[in-house]
């Protein structure tokens, strides 16, 4: 039986890459807090000024929440209305400054958190979800916005190479933005029914199976990892079909080889 000791740097590194399949040694995110917070943003007085109106948005729902939790006492007799009018001061921020993707990654939570993340499918109600009530169409709507608010965010904050460098900020709004939508294709997957297909128009996703759903829910996880979302990052494999079997594999190699210390 071989020792700890044998196995080589790149031994470990396929260990990692088992736990990890977007993994890569060579290139790790480069996080420099001297670039500005948004790099669609430069003038700092502008996203100051901006930010705070998000963040004054963002408190009044989590004042909302806590009030649905009773952990505050009432402020509004319709808590479900008042978080769409936070839906609808996103829409004019994001009117305003449409290359500022932190709104846009907000308005998906918050469209998420209305609707649940089985949005997608009809007929397939999210107990999670604050509207319950709610015709196919307008779920479908609001799956839409949500998926294409979290694709533009990505797009705005994704380095445009692998080894440019990302603002603290920018690199936590683009974790959260591909940990979105992959809890979107995660749970999508989960409920997913032979014979069914995503409800959503002028999308990609409407034709995808159950498969492609585990697949790219992997893949966001794992790119939510690498940008910071450690949670992200372990979720990548456990939601991966094709990994967990791969990883199964070489596992059960491994305690064969190495033994019952290698088997986790």
């Amino acid at each position: 039986m071989a020792a700890a000791s044998s196995l080589s740097r790149h031994d470990f590194n396929v260990l990692e890459k088992i736990k990890d399949p977007e993994s890569n040694p060579l290139a790790a995110v480069i996080v420099d807090s001297t670039l500005p917070r948004d790099p669609n943003i430069i003038d700092a007085s502008v996203y100051d000024r901006v930010s705070k109106k998000e963040r004054d948005i963002v408190l009044a729902m989590q004042h909302l929440e806590m009030q649905l939790a009773g952990l505050r006492s009432a402020s509004t007799t319709e808590p479900i209305e008042e978080y769409r009018k936070c839906v609808s001061r996103l829409e004019e921020l994001i009117s305003e400054h449409p290359n500022y993707a932190s709104a846009r990654n907000n308005r998906a939570q918050a469209l998420r958190r209305l609707y649940g993340d089985t949005m997608l499918l009809t007929s397939v109600h999210d107990p999670n979800g604050l509207v319950q009530d709610v015709g196919d169409a307008e779920r479908s709507q609001a799956a839409t916005l949500a998926l294409s608010d979290l694709d533009e965010a990505i797009t705005l904050l994704t380095p445009r190479s692998l080894f440019a460098s990302i603002s603290p900020q920018a690199g936590k709004t683009l974790s959260m933005a591909h940990t979105q939508r992959a809890a979107i294709y995660h749970m999508t997957a989960k409920s997913f029914q032979p014979g069914q297909v995503a409800k959503i128009s002028e999308r990609k996703e409407a034709e995808w199976t159950k498969i492609e759903f585990e697949e790219a829910a992997s893949r966001d996880f794992a790119f939510g990892g690498r940008y910071g979302n450690e949670i992200a990052k372990g979720l990548a494999v456990s939601t991966n079909p094709t990994a967990k079997l791969c990883g199964q594999m070489v596992r059960e190699a491994m305690k064969r080889e190495y033994g019952p210390a290698y088997a986790e």
